[in-house]
């Protein structure tokens, strides 16, 4: 099998109340190429942008990658890194208080994406000194404004 392409994926989500009007952002890198992408919506939550930001940064993706994506969302990282999707599967989309899982819908594009491709959630500081997030930061916060 040949070795994947390797993308780094930055991403944030922005929402202007909770609900209310939101934007997301994705910063793909590869091959010394950057590609940006936002959107966003007139009423949603800040949990949603975050997804979404992640799940359009892996849809851009033409073929199977190697992907470290980077993320200020706790909510994201850890439903991987601390296997809560798992838990959630075994649970029938239920969390640990036995309520359903809120965006499920994302949750399950999210990881049917992640099937396709091998990746890797890392945690970032938001609104710290990390370029890439405070860009994706940024753009998700035009995407807000933009629906106000």
């Amino acid at each position: 099998m040949p070795d994947l392409n390797e993308v780094t994926i930055y991403t944030d989500g922005a929402c202007s109340g909770n609900p209310g009007p939101g934007g997301w952002a994705a910063i793909l890198m590869a091959g010394g190429h950057t590609k940006e992408l936002s959107g966003g919506e007139p009423d949603t939550t800040n949990n949603r942008m975050e997804l979404m930001g992640v799940i359009s940064g892996l849809k851009a993706l033409k073929f199977p990658c190697k992907v470290t994506v980077y993320s200020d969302s706790a909510y994201i990282v850890n439903a991987f890194n601390q296997n809560w999707i798992e838990k959630w599967i075994r649970n029938g989309w239920k969390n640990s208080a036995k309520a359903p899982v809120a965006n499920t819908d994302l949750w399950k594009e999210l990881l049917s994406l992640t099937a396709i491709h091998e990746v890797t959630f890392n945690k970032v500081k938001g609104h710290a000194d990390n370029e890439f997030n405070n860009r994706c930061d940024e753009l998700a916060v035009e995407q807000s404004n933009r629906y106000k």
